[in-house]
């Protein structure tokens, strides 16, 4: 077994592991979902622009992590199991696809110091990969606490008509209530 088989083998079980089965049926040899001048670009990548790359994908992943806490947090204050379960099983996966990019941001760098390109593009792969996976659980994590539905873009503008025929007064604003005097007691005890 050669040392790409036995690594390939290593990421399905920890993949497998730390994400649901159905996350962890993708190939990396199948693309990211890329248009045909996407990939052409990917495949002209040299060693060092696919390290670069792979760094940035790995601090936009630690950082959707973090966004994750934030929410995970809220579903703590919030006091709800079922979104506290949701978003802690989000967050689960995240920290391994992570994981498993670190992994691979490391083999990459060996690859590429080796000038063997396509095992470097094969790790490459694995990165964007999970970098689009932990983008989708992110999503995920903010609809398990509802925050998509609370989301307000800061250029959103709200109109309000206000018909003409309501009356002045504000029903909200209840009048001041008579004071009653109570008649003094009949008997002396009360």
């Amino acid at each position: 077994m050669s040392k790409t088989n036995l690594r390939a083998g290593i990421l399905l079980l920890s993949v497998a592991f730390f994400v649901s089965p159905l996350q962890a049926q993708v190939d990396p040899e199948e693309g990211l979902g890329l248009t045909s001048t996407e990939e052409g670009e990917e495949m002209k990548l040299s060693g060092r622009q696919m390290v670069d790359r792979t760094e940035e994908h790995l601090d936009q992943m630690r950082q959707m992590l973090k966004d994750v806490l934030e929410i995970l947090e809220d579903a703590r204050s919030e006091k709800d199991v079922v979104k506290l379960n949701c978003t802690n099983e989000k967050l689960t996966q995240i920290k391994g696809l992570l994981r498993v990019s670190e992994q691979a941001s490391i083999a990459l760098q060996e690859w590429s110091a080796k000038d063997q390109i396509e095992d470097a593009r094969h790790e490459y792969r694995k990165v964007s990969i999970a970098r689009e996976k932990v983008q989708q659980l992110r999503a995920e994590a903010e609809e398990c606490i509802g925050q998509l539905a609370f989301y307000i873009d800061e250029d959103m503008t709200v109109n309000v008509e206000v018909p003409e025929d309501l009356p002045d007064d504000d029903p909200r604003i209840d009048p001041i209530p008579p004071i009653l005097v109570r008649p003094s007691p009949v008997s002396p005890t009360g």
